[in-house]
Protein backbone atom coordinates (compact mmCIF):
# COMPACT_ATOMS: atom_id res chain seq x y z
CA UNK A 1 0.00 0.00 0.00
CA UNK A 2 1.16 3.53 -0.75
CA UNK A 3 2.60 5.01 2.50
CA UNK A 4 0.45 8.13 2.12
CA UNK A 5 -2.72 6.07 1.69
CA UNK A 6 -1.75 3.84 4.60
CA UNK A 7 -1.27 6.85 6.87
CA UNK A 8 -4.58 8.30 5.72
CA UNK A 9 -6.36 4.99 6.43
CA UNK A 10 -4.86 4.77 9.91
CA UNK A 11 -5.86 8.38 10.62
CA UNK A 12 -9.46 7.68 9.54
CA UNK A 13 -9.63 4.63 11.80
CA UNK A 14 -8.33 6.61 14.77
CA UNK A 15 -10.77 9.47 14.12
CA UNK A 16 -13.70 7.04 13.93
CA UNK A 17 -12.69 5.35 17.18
CA UNK A 18 -12.36 8.67 18.99
CA UNK A 19 -15.77 9.80 17.71
CA UNK A 20 -17.35 6.52 18.79
CA UNK A 21 -15.79 6.73 22.24
CA UNK A 22 -16.97 10.31 22.69
CA UNK A 23 -20.46 9.37 21.50
CA UNK A 24 -20.59 6.50 24.00
CA UNK A 25 -19.59 8.82 26.83
CA UNK A 26 -22.35 11.26 25.89
CA UNK A 27 -24.93 8.47 25.84
CA UNK A 28 -23.78 7.02 29.16
CA UNK A 29 -24.15 10.43 30.77
CA UNK A 30 -27.88 10.52 29.84
CA UNK A 31 -29.27 7.03 30.54
CA UNK A 32 -32.90 8.13 30.68
CA UNK A 33 -32.65 9.66 27.23
CA UNK A 34 -31.29 6.52 25.60
CA UNK A 35 -32.12 3.51 27.74
CA UNK A 36 -35.37 4.24 29.57
CA UNK A 37 -37.57 1.15 29.86
CA UNK A 38 -41.18 1.93 30.85
CA UNK A 39 -43.33 -0.37 32.94
CA UNK A 40 -46.95 -1.49 33.00
CA UNK A 41 -49.21 -0.33 30.18
CA UNK A 42 -46.52 2.11 29.02
CA UNK A 43 -44.26 -0.76 27.92
CA UNK A 44 -43.31 -0.66 24.25
CA UNK A 45 -45.36 -2.77 21.84
CA UNK A 46 -43.83 -1.68 18.51
CA UNK A 47 -40.19 -1.06 17.63
CA UNK A 48 -38.72 0.81 14.67
CA UNK A 49 -35.26 -0.68 14.22
CA UNK A 50 -32.34 1.28 12.77
CA UNK A 51 -28.84 -0.20 12.90
CA UNK A 52 -27.26 2.13 10.35
CA UNK A 53 -24.99 5.14 10.55
CA UNK A 54 -26.19 8.74 10.46
CA UNK A 55 -25.55 9.12 6.72
CA UNK A 56 -28.60 6.94 6.14
CA UNK A 57 -30.82 8.66 8.69
CA UNK A 58 -33.00 9.94 5.82
CA UNK A 59 -34.36 6.40 5.60
CA UNK A 60 -35.86 6.47 9.07
CA UNK A 61 -36.90 10.13 9.15
CA UNK A 62 -39.75 9.57 6.73
CA UNK A 63 -41.30 7.13 9.20
CA UNK A 64 -41.34 9.47 12.22
CA UNK A 65 -44.82 10.82 11.60
CA UNK A 66 -46.53 7.51 10.70
CA UNK A 67 -44.99 6.00 13.84
CA UNK A 68 -46.21 8.94 15.91
CA UNK A 69 -49.70 8.17 14.66
CA UNK A 70 -49.28 4.50 15.52
CA UNK A 71 -48.06 5.46 19.00
CA UNK A 72 -51.52 6.90 19.71
CA UNK A 73 -52.73 3.30 19.83
CA UNK A 74 -49.75 1.45 21.35
CA UNK A 75 -46.30 2.59 22.56
CA UNK A 76 -43.53 2.74 19.94
CA UNK A 77 -39.76 2.85 20.48
CA UNK A 78 -36.90 3.46 18.04
CA UNK A 79 -34.03 1.00 18.53
CA UNK A 80 -30.66 2.42 17.46
CA UNK A 81 -27.37 0.49 17.34
CA UNK A 82 -24.78 3.13 16.38
CA UNK A 83 -23.80 5.65 19.10
CA UNK A 84 -23.28 8.64 16.79
CA UNK A 85 -26.61 7.94 15.13
CA UNK A 86 -28.29 7.74 18.53
CA UNK A 87 -27.01 11.21 19.40
CA UNK A 88 -28.15 12.61 16.04
CA UNK A 89 -31.63 11.11 16.27
CA UNK A 90 -32.06 12.23 19.87
CA UNK A 91 -31.97 15.82 18.58
CA UNK A 92 -34.77 15.30 16.05
CA UNK A 93 -36.73 12.12 16.66
CA UNK A 94 -40.19 12.66 18.21
CA UNK A 95 -40.28 9.08 19.54
CA UNK A 96 -38.47 7.50 22.51
CA UNK A 97 -35.09 5.98 21.69
CA UNK A 98 -33.41 2.88 23.00
CA UNK A 99 -29.69 2.55 22.31
CA UNK A 100 -28.69 -1.09 22.12
CA UNK A 101 -25.00 -1.31 21.31
CA UNK A 102 -24.79 -5.08 21.90
CA UNK A 103 -27.20 -7.93 21.41
CA UNK A 104 -27.20 -8.32 25.19
CA UNK A 105 -28.63 -4.80 25.44
CA UNK A 106 -31.39 -5.81 23.04
CA UNK A 107 -32.15 -8.93 25.06
CA UNK A 108 -32.44 -6.84 28.21
CA UNK A 109 -34.87 -4.48 26.53
CA UNK A 110 -37.03 -7.27 25.11
CA UNK A 111 -37.11 -8.96 28.49
CA UNK A 112 -38.80 -5.97 30.10
CA UNK A 113 -41.06 -4.82 27.25
CA UNK A 114 -43.90 -6.30 25.16
CA UNK A 115 -42.45 -5.82 21.68
CA UNK A 116 -44.76 -7.68 19.29
CA UNK A 117 -43.70 -6.09 15.99
CA UNK A 118 -40.35 -4.78 14.76
CA UNK A 119 -40.25 -2.58 11.65
CA UNK A 120 -37.20 -2.31 9.38
CA UNK A 121 -36.53 0.52 6.90
CA UNK A 122 -33.47 -0.92 5.14
CA UNK A 123 -31.43 -4.09 4.61
CA UNK A 124 -28.57 -3.38 7.03
CA UNK A 125 -26.77 -6.62 7.84
CA UNK A 126 -27.33 -6.02 11.56
CA UNK A 127 -31.06 -6.45 11.00
CA UNK A 128 -30.37 -10.16 11.27
CA UNK A 129 -29.13 -9.77 14.83
CA UNK A 130 -32.58 -8.48 15.75
CA UNK A 131 -34.34 -11.13 13.72
CA UNK A 132 -32.90 -13.89 15.89
CA UNK A 133 -35.73 -13.16 18.35
CA UNK A 134 -38.76 -15.32 17.65
CA UNK A 135 -41.62 -13.58 19.42
CA UNK A 136 -41.97 -10.30 17.47
CA UNK A 137 -43.29 -10.15 13.94
CA UNK A 138 -40.51 -8.79 11.74
CA UNK A 139 -41.85 -6.39 9.11
CA UNK A 140 -39.98 -4.70 6.28
CA UNK A 141 -41.44 -1.27 5.51
CA UNK A 142 -38.60 0.09 3.32
CA UNK A 143 -37.90 3.79 2.81
CA UNK A 144 -39.82 4.31 -0.39
CA UNK A 145 -41.50 2.69 -3.37
CA UNK A 146 -39.37 2.36 -6.49
CA UNK A 147 -38.30 0.14 -9.37
CA UNK A 148 -34.76 -0.29 -8.06
CA UNK A 149 -33.54 -3.89 -7.88
CA UNK A 150 -33.31 -3.31 -4.12
CA UNK A 151 -37.10 -3.60 -3.98
CA UNK A 152 -37.06 -7.30 -4.86
CA UNK A 153 -33.95 -8.37 -2.97
CA UNK A 154 -34.01 -12.01 -1.90
CA UNK A 155 -33.39 -10.72 1.64
CA UNK A 156 -37.08 -9.87 1.86
CA UNK A 157 -37.80 -13.55 2.42
CA UNK A 158 -36.31 -13.23 5.90
CA UNK A 159 -39.12 -10.99 7.14
CA UNK A 160 -42.48 -12.27 8.31
CA UNK A 161 -44.23 -9.61 6.27
CA UNK A 162 -43.48 -6.82 3.83
CA UNK A 163 -45.65 -3.73 4.13
CA UNK A 164 -45.92 -2.75 0.46
CA UNK A 165 -47.38 0.39 -1.04
CA UNK A 166 -49.76 -1.25 -3.50
CA UNK A 167 -50.49 -4.00 -5.96
CA UNK A 168 -47.49 -3.03 -8.10
CA UNK A 169 -45.12 -3.94 -5.27
CA UNK A 170 -46.89 -7.24 -4.67
CA UNK A 171 -46.70 -8.08 -8.38
CA UNK A 172 -43.03 -7.09 -8.45
CA UNK A 173 -42.23 -9.51 -5.63
CA UNK A 174 -44.29 -12.29 -7.18
CA UNK A 175 -42.41 -11.84 -10.44
CA UNK A 176 -38.88 -11.64 -9.07
CA UNK A 177 -38.77 -13.72 -5.87
CA UNK A 178 -38.69 -17.49 -6.35
CA UNK A 179 -40.39 -19.75 -3.82
CA UNK A 180 -42.16 -16.78 -2.20
CA UNK A 181 -45.89 -16.33 -1.59
CA UNK A 182 -46.27 -12.61 -2.26
CA UNK A 183 -49.99 -12.58 -1.48
CA UNK A 184 -49.58 -14.16 1.94
CA UNK A 185 -46.44 -12.28 2.93
CA UNK A 186 -47.37 -8.73 1.89
CA UNK A 187 -49.77 -6.19 3.35
CA UNK A 188 -50.78 -3.23 1.19
CA UNK A 189 -50.68 0.05 3.11
CA UNK A 190 -50.30 2.76 0.48
CA UNK A 191 -47.85 5.53 1.32
CA UNK A 192 -48.73 6.99 4.75
CA UNK A 193 -46.21 9.80 4.27
CA UNK A 194 -48.53 11.48 1.77
CA UNK A 195 -51.01 12.03 4.60
CA UNK A 196 -48.55 14.09 6.63
CA UNK A 197 -48.54 17.91 6.50
CA UNK A 198 -44.97 19.21 6.46
CA UNK A 199 -43.89 22.76 7.39
CA UNK A 200 -42.40 24.72 4.47
CA UNK A 201 -38.94 26.16 5.31
CA UNK A 202 -38.42 28.31 2.19
CA UNK A 203 -40.19 30.94 0.10
CA UNK A 204 -40.08 31.13 -3.68
CA UNK A 205 -40.55 33.86 -6.30
CA UNK A 206 -44.28 33.51 -7.03
CA UNK A 207 -43.85 34.94 -10.55
CA UNK A 208 -42.31 31.68 -11.77
CA UNK A 209 -43.27 28.04 -11.88
CA UNK A 210 -41.07 25.68 -9.88
CA UNK A 211 -39.05 22.65 -10.96
CA UNK A 212 -38.08 20.07 -8.36
CA UNK A 213 -34.92 18.18 -9.29
CA UNK A 214 -34.43 15.34 -6.80
CA UNK A 215 -31.87 12.83 -8.07
CA UNK A 216 -30.78 9.71 -6.24
CA UNK A 217 -27.16 8.89 -5.31
CA UNK A 218 -24.61 7.26 -7.60
CA UNK A 219 -25.13 3.76 -6.22
CA UNK A 220 -22.57 1.25 -5.00
CA UNK A 221 -22.49 -1.08 -8.02
CA UNK A 222 -23.25 -0.87 -11.75
CA UNK A 223 -26.72 -2.43 -11.45
CA UNK A 224 -27.71 0.33 -8.98
CA UNK A 225 -26.21 3.30 -10.85
CA UNK A 226 -29.38 5.34 -11.28
CA UNK A 227 -28.01 8.71 -10.13
CA UNK A 228 -28.16 11.48 -12.74
CA UNK A 229 -26.24 14.38 -11.23
CA UNK A 230 -23.08 13.81 -13.29
CA UNK A 231 -24.75 12.56 -16.46
CA UNK A 232 -27.76 14.90 -16.62
CA UNK A 233 -27.88 17.21 -13.64
CA UNK A 234 -25.12 19.76 -14.21
CA UNK A 235 -26.21 20.39 -17.80
CA UNK A 236 -29.89 20.52 -16.77
CA UNK A 237 -29.28 23.08 -14.05
CA UNK A 238 -27.04 25.16 -16.28
CA UNK A 239 -29.77 25.28 -18.95
CA UNK A 240 -32.58 26.12 -16.51
CA UNK A 241 -30.58 28.84 -14.75
CA UNK A 242 -29.63 30.38 -18.10
CA UNK A 243 -33.26 30.34 -19.26
CA UNK A 244 -34.29 32.47 -16.25
CA UNK A 245 -37.81 31.00 -16.42
CA UNK A 246 -38.13 28.58 -13.49
CA UNK A 247 -37.62 28.45 -9.77
CA UNK A 248 -35.62 25.35 -8.89
CA UNK A 249 -35.53 23.21 -5.77
CA UNK A 250 -32.49 20.97 -6.08
CA UNK A 251 -32.53 18.19 -3.50
CA UNK A 252 -29.51 15.90 -3.82
CA UNK A 253 -29.65 12.51 -2.18
CA UNK A 254 -27.96 12.50 1.26
CA UNK A 255 -25.57 9.75 0.13
CA UNK A 256 -24.39 11.66 -2.94
CA UNK A 257 -20.65 11.21 -3.38
CA UNK A 258 -20.21 8.43 -0.83
CA UNK A 259 -18.71 6.14 -3.48
CA UNK A 260 -17.83 8.59 -6.26
CA UNK A 261 -15.92 11.80 -5.50
CA UNK A 262 -16.79 13.24 -8.91
CA UNK A 263 -20.50 12.86 -8.17
CA UNK A 264 -20.04 14.92 -5.01
CA UNK A 265 -18.06 17.53 -6.93
CA UNK A 266 -20.90 17.83 -9.43
CA UNK A 267 -23.41 18.32 -6.62
CA UNK A 268 -21.22 21.13 -5.29
CA UNK A 269 -20.90 22.59 -8.79
CA UNK A 270 -24.68 22.99 -8.88
CA UNK A 271 -24.60 24.57 -5.43
CA UNK A 272 -22.02 27.09 -6.66
CA UNK A 273 -24.07 27.76 -9.77
CA UNK A 274 -27.08 28.62 -7.61
CA UNK A 275 -25.07 30.87 -5.31
CA UNK A 276 -23.65 32.83 -8.23
CA UNK A 277 -26.98 33.26 -10.03
CA UNK A 278 -29.43 34.24 -7.31
CA UNK A 279 -30.84 37.79 -7.18
CA UNK A 280 -34.12 39.07 -5.65
CA UNK A 281 -35.84 39.63 -9.00
CA UNK A 282 -34.75 36.34 -10.57
CA UNK A 283 -36.29 32.90 -10.14
CA UNK A 284 -35.51 31.34 -6.75
CA UNK A 285 -32.77 28.70 -6.72
CA UNK A 286 -32.94 26.50 -3.62
CA UNK A 287 -30.22 24.02 -2.68
CA UNK A 288 -32.30 21.83 -0.38
CA UNK A 289 -30.47 20.17 2.52
CA UNK A 290 -33.46 20.02 4.85
CA UNK A 291 -34.19 16.87 6.83
CA UNK A 292 -37.84 16.66 5.81
CA UNK A 293 -39.15 15.23 2.57
CA UNK A 294 -42.70 16.21 1.63
CA UNK A 295 -42.99 20.00 1.71
CA UNK A 296 -41.38 20.13 -1.76
CA UNK A 297 -44.47 18.50 -3.33
CA UNK A 298 -46.79 21.41 -2.60
CA UNK A 299 -44.35 24.08 -3.84
CA UNK A 300 -43.33 22.47 -7.13
CA UNK A 301 -45.14 22.32 -10.46
CA UNK A 302 -43.05 19.62 -12.15
CA UNK A 303 -40.46 17.09 -10.99
CA UNK A 304 -37.36 15.66 -12.63
CA UNK A 305 -36.00 12.64 -10.81
CA UNK A 306 -34.32 9.28 -11.32
CA UNK A 307 -35.42 5.68 -11.02
CA UNK A 308 -36.05 6.04 -7.30
CA UNK A 309 -38.69 6.37 -4.61
CA UNK A 310 -39.03 10.09 -5.36
CA UNK A 311 -40.75 9.27 -8.65
CA UNK A 312 -43.49 7.34 -6.91
CA UNK A 313 -44.01 9.82 -4.10
CA UNK A 314 -44.38 12.53 -6.74
CA UNK A 315 -46.70 10.46 -8.91
CA UNK A 316 -49.36 10.58 -6.23
CA UNK A 317 -49.53 14.39 -6.57
CA UNK A 318 -50.94 14.07 -10.10
CA UNK A 319 -48.49 16.72 -11.35
CA UNK A 320 -46.22 16.23 -14.40
CA UNK A 321 -42.81 14.66 -14.10
CA UNK A 322 -39.82 13.26 -16.01
CA UNK A 323 -37.60 10.33 -15.08
CA UNK A 324 -33.98 10.35 -16.20
CA UNK A 325 -32.81 7.37 -18.24
CA UNK A 326 -29.74 5.79 -16.56
CA UNK A 327 -26.65 6.28 -18.70
CA UNK A 328 -24.98 3.14 -17.40
CA UNK A 329 -26.20 0.24 -19.57
CA UNK A 330 -25.68 -2.12 -16.62
CA UNK A 331 -28.25 -0.33 -14.44
CA UNK A 332 -31.08 -2.73 -13.69
CA UNK A 333 -34.33 -1.22 -14.98
CA UNK A 334 -37.62 -3.11 -14.96
CA UNK A 335 -40.18 -2.54 -17.73
CA UNK A 336 -42.72 -1.29 -15.23
CA UNK A 337 -45.96 0.50 -16.14
CA UNK A 338 -44.64 3.70 -14.58
CA UNK A 339 -41.34 3.73 -16.47
CA UNK A 340 -43.17 2.95 -19.71
CA UNK A 341 -45.69 5.78 -19.26
CA UNK A 342 -43.82 8.65 -17.61
CA UNK A 343 -41.69 10.78 -19.99
CA UNK A 344 -37.99 9.95 -19.81
CA UNK A 345 -35.00 12.25 -20.22
CA UNK A 346 -31.85 11.06 -21.98
CA UNK A 347 -28.53 12.55 -20.96
CA UNK A 348 -28.04 13.86 -24.52
CA UNK A 349 -31.13 16.07 -24.10
CA UNK A 350 -30.29 17.45 -20.66
CA UNK A 351 -28.88 20.69 -22.10
CA UNK A 352 -32.29 21.60 -23.56
CA UNK A 353 -34.40 20.58 -20.61
CA UNK A 354 -36.04 23.98 -20.02
CA UNK A 355 -37.74 23.80 -23.42
CA UNK A 356 -38.78 20.20 -22.75
CA UNK A 357 -40.26 21.15 -19.37
CA UNK A 358 -42.22 24.00 -20.92
CA UNK A 359 -43.69 21.62 -23.48
CA UNK A 360 -44.74 19.13 -20.81
CA UNK A 361 -46.32 21.83 -18.64
CA UNK A 362 -48.35 23.03 -21.62
CA UNK A 363 -49.71 19.52 -22.22
CA UNK A 364 -53.28 19.49 -20.87
CA UNK A 365 -53.40 15.99 -19.40
CA UNK A 366 -50.93 14.62 -16.84
CA UNK A 367 -53.44 12.24 -15.30
CA UNK A 368 -51.83 9.05 -14.00
CA UNK A 369 -54.76 8.05 -11.82
CA UNK A 370 -54.65 4.44 -13.00
CA UNK A 371 -50.94 4.23 -12.20
CA UNK A 372 -51.44 5.84 -8.80
CA UNK A 373 -54.12 3.26 -8.03
CA UNK A 374 -51.82 0.43 -9.11
CA UNK A 375 -48.84 1.65 -7.10
CA UNK A 376 -50.55 3.07 -4.00
CA UNK A 377 -54.19 2.02 -3.92
CA UNK A 378 -56.61 4.60 -2.55
CA UNK A 379 -54.81 7.94 -2.07
CA UNK A 380 -57.72 9.99 -0.79
CA UNK A 381 -56.65 11.98 2.29
CA UNK A 382 -55.87 9.83 5.36
CA UNK A 383 -56.56 6.52 3.57
CA UNK A 384 -52.92 5.38 3.50
CA UNK A 385 -52.30 6.31 7.12
CA UNK A 386 -55.41 4.43 8.19
CA UNK A 387 -54.30 1.30 6.31
CA UNK A 388 -50.86 1.47 7.91
CA UNK A 389 -52.38 1.78 11.38
CA UNK A 390 -54.87 -1.01 10.73
CA UNK A 391 -52.32 -3.50 9.39
CA UNK A 392 -49.91 -2.69 12.24
CA UNK A 393 -52.54 -3.21 14.92
CA UNK A 394 -53.59 -6.48 13.29
CA UNK A 395 -50.17 -7.84 14.19
CA UNK A 396 -50.86 -7.25 17.88
CA UNK A 397 -53.55 -9.90 17.79
CA UNK A 398 -56.86 -9.84 19.74
CA UNK A 399 -55.48 -7.71 22.60
CA UNK A 400 -54.66 -4.51 20.73
CA UNK A 401 -54.53 -2.14 23.68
Amino acid sequence: MNPFNAAKTIKNIVVKRVKKRNSMRAIQSSPLAFNYLPQGKARYRFALYFADTAVNAYQIRQWYEPMRELAKYAPVVVIVRDPATALRLREECPLPLYFGRTIADIEEMLGTQEIETVFYVNQNIRNFQMMRFNKPAHVFISHGESEKAYMWSNQLKAYDYVFSAGQAARDRLAKNLLRYDAVDRTRLIGRPQIDVRYPVPVSLNAAYKTVLYAPTWEGDRPSMSYGSVSTHGVEMMRDIVASNTYNVIFRPHPRSGVNDAQYKEDVNAIRAMFEESTSPSSPSLIFDESNSWGWQWSLSDICVTDVSAVAYDWMATGKPMMITAPSNPLASVDDSPALLRVPSLQAANAGGVSTILTGILQTPNHDFNDLVEYYFGDTTPESSMKRFIYESLELLGPDRT
